[in-house]
């Protein structure tokens, strides 16, 4: 009778030293703490960006790569000097209803001469599209401010 009585009082000093360990840091539970919900920092604007939507997109393609495709924009615009050409996904990169689009960007001549300049410049931008990316899209539109071209799958 003594064996039992001795091992059932054991066993009960054993379970109530383990209510402890629920607080204690050998408990993997314990090394997060727990979530809090955090106020969304809202879209990125590019307040300081002086750059201009190019006149008309002249030709839009889709190169395939390893990694995805490689959307490649071309556009004329009059004078020279035109710098720092970009294509700035809308929608922070991500396809709305299958369609993933940009806007064909440029900074103007710093100097009168070079607008008032005859003829004319090609301008020519190009952005990455992973894979991930592709499968979701079914159409990739390039504004212009004048005129905006468009490819399907």
């Amino acid at each position: 009778m003594l064996r039992p009585t001795f091992a059932l009082l054991a066993l009960s000093l054993v379970l109530a030293g383990c209510g402890g360990f629920r607080d204690s840091r050998v408990n993997p539970m314990n090394w997060f703490g727990g979530s809090t919900e955090e106020s969304a920092l809202g879209p990125l604007t590019l307040e300081n960006d002086n750059r201009v939507l190019v006149g008309s997109v002249s030709s839009l393609a889709i190169e395939r790569t390893s990694t995805g495709a490689l959307v490649r924009a071309e556009a004329q615009m009059p004078g020279i000097g035109w710098w720092d050409v970009e294509l700035v996904p809308e929608n922070e990169g991500r396809p709305v209803d299958g369609v993933l689009s940009y806007r064909f960007l440029a900074a103007a001549p710093r100097n009168r001469e070079a607008r008032a300049a005859g003829g004319s410049q090609t301008l020519v931008a190009a952005a990455p599209v992973s894979e991930f990316t592709l499968e979701q899209v079914s159409t990739i539109v390039v504004r212009g401010a004048e005129s905006s071209r468009s490819v399907r799958r």
